[in-house]
């Protein structure tokens, strides 16, 4: 029963990570242009 109080508070701080690292990600622009990237390696540079 003692873990809980290690493993709960752990999780909600992982939790705030993943979305602190997924909000970076939208507000930097990462998913912007989704096809462009799919269609890079099909171009011949």
């Amino acid at each position: 029963m003692d873990i809980l109080f290690l493993l709960i508070p752990l999780s909600v701080a992982l939790v705030f990570v993943i979305l602190a690292g997924l909000w970076w990600a939208i507000y930097r622009g990462q998913f912007e242009d989704l096809e462009a990237e799919g269609e890079r390696i099909l171009r011949d540079d």
